[in-house]
């Protein structure tokens, strides 16, 4: 289909739109070529008034093809053969989708990881990176007669603990589907093989969250990170559990301020025992 505008630069001769070629009839001068398509770049779906959309889906490193997949839809308007029919598709599909064990094995560790992280509230930076840290770990090998729920809620508490992020072994296996010993062994194995850039944990990092959970006043938590401090300047940091530590200060600065905080309850939110916390309120006290 062509078009007819007027106006040729050269004889002022009538112009005439045939494809990308602007052309005029009268001197066969072409004006303008010009192949963009000039329609809108976004794209609609459902609803094209408010939910235009210029791309599709960003990637991400936490699915094992970088969420470039598609898949076939669902419809309740298909009905009997055509139905059964998509269906049969639909799981030839998924089937295809997988074509190694390695891909199975990443599919499987992947959706484990992103469970953890969203059962601990984690952000979409760790999720990914601890996605990337897994790949790293298959491609090194790590795997061989280690379980995939370990290894998966150890890259989670490896990339918190690169991160800064404070998070225990305790919380991880409540969230996770491996025990401390798979998160310990699975952890030791990235630390020795991939060299992460992993140091002591600080017990100060723990301190905001714990006085928060025991809903602690501000001026608490201040002097427990004072006593963090002063306990690591006495060295009674080192050797010792670092959440321990943290939640004997909050309950050293409780008793100062003549709270009402108990042992059980600040060594339940720590995750270890009332003699753990004990022995460091003792040394606190010396």
């Amino acid at each position: 289909m062509s078009t007819t505008t007027a106006g040729c630069p050269e004889c002022d001769g009538s112009l005439k739109q045939d494809g990308c070629e602007t052309v005029c009839t009268h001197c066969g001068l072409v004006v303008g070529e010009d192949s963009i398509d000039r329609g809108p770049e976004w794209r609609s779906f459902e609803d094209e008034e408010t939910d235009s959309a210029r791309t599709g889906a960003p990637l991400t490193r936490s699915r094992h093809d970088r969420g470039l997949s598609t898949e076939i839809g669902r419809s309740t308007r298909l009905k009997g053969r055509k139905r059964r029919q998509m269906a049969r598709l639909r799981r030839q599909h998924r089937r295809a989708q997988v074509s190694s064990k390695r891909e199975r094995n990443q599919v499987y560790a992947f959706t484990e990881i992103r469970r953890i992280v969203g059962s601990l509230g984690l952000s979409a930076a760790i999720r990914d990176r601890a996605c990337v840290l897994f790949e790293s770990a298959q491609n090194e090998d790590l795997l061989q007669g280690r379980s995939l729920e370990g290894f998966a809620a150890a890259t989670v508490y490896a990339t918190c603990r690169t991160e800064g992020v404070a998070r225990t072994v305790e919380e991880l296996c409540r969230a996770a589907r491996a025990d401390p010993a798979e998160l310990r062994a699975a952890y030791d194995a990235l630390n020795r093989d991939l060299g992460l850039p992993t140091g002591p944990i600080d017990p100060r990092e723990y301190v905001p969250r714990f006085a928060s959970a025991l809903d602690l006043p501000e001026e608490i938590r201040g002097r427990a990170e004072q006593l963090v401090a002063e306990a690591r300047e006495r060295g009674l940091v080192g050797g010792r559990n670092p959440a321990g530590v943290a939640a004997a200060c909050l309950y050293t600065a409780a008793q100062e301020r003549d709270g009402e905080l108990t042992q059980a309850e600040a060594a339940e939110v720590a995750d270890v025992t009332p003699v753990t916390l004990r022995a460091t309120y003792t040394e606190l006290q010396a």
